[in-house]
């Protein structure tokens, strides 16, 4: 996900849907600080709903926590195989122990192996900071809207799943 920074404070561009009838997305959220996760994911529910995606193909249930993200995104691209993309949206605050960097590297893992087969994208929407002011500067704060671009990372990847589908049995040059 960039940030508001990289995109020198212009306003999120919310890209055009391939297939806006056949876009499904699954979103879960951990609900470990909710006051961010939260308004997070509404960011992100913003996004699609602005790209002209209807409730009925956004599926979004809350998770215990951000460990449990992992689990909900497999079993999603196993038991919803029309899929467009699934949204995994969390905040992890660093505290005292090594618990952090546990659950950051547990979750950042299992999301490259989703990711690695290649069939449905999985968004990391979890932001890893050091205090609760880097999170709320980051989700609908001063640095904007992480789960609102980690939307915007969902249709772009599910637009990439959707031109290359077609690609599948035609030559790449001519």
């Amino acid at each position: 996900m960039s940030t508001i920074l990289n995109t020198n404070g212009a306003e999120l561009e919310i890209p055009r849907i391939i297939d806006p009838e056949g876009f499904k997305c699954a979103i879960f959220t951990a609900k470990w600080n909710p006051e961010v996760t939260h308004t997070l994911r509404d960011g992100a529910l913003d996004v699609l709903h602005r790209a002209g995606v209807r409730d009925h193909n956004i599926f979004s249930m809350d998770v215990p926590g951000t460990v449990e993200l992992a689990n909900a995104a497999g079993m999603a691209l196993t038991s919803m195989p029309d899929l467009s993309a699934v949204i995994i949206i969390g905040c992890v605050i660093r505290g005292d122990t090594p618990h952090f960097d546990y659950v950051c590297q547990i979750v950042s893992q299992a999301t490259a192996e989703l990711n690695a087969k290649g069939r449905t994208p999985v968004i990391f929407g979890v932001l890893t900071v050091e205090n609760l002011q880097q999170a709320l500067d980051r989700a609908g704060g001063s640095l904007g809207n992480k789960g609102s671009e980690a939307a915007v990372a969902a249709i772009e990847m599910a637009n990439l799943h959707s031109c290359a589908s077609g690609l599948r049995y035609a030559p790449f040059r001519e």
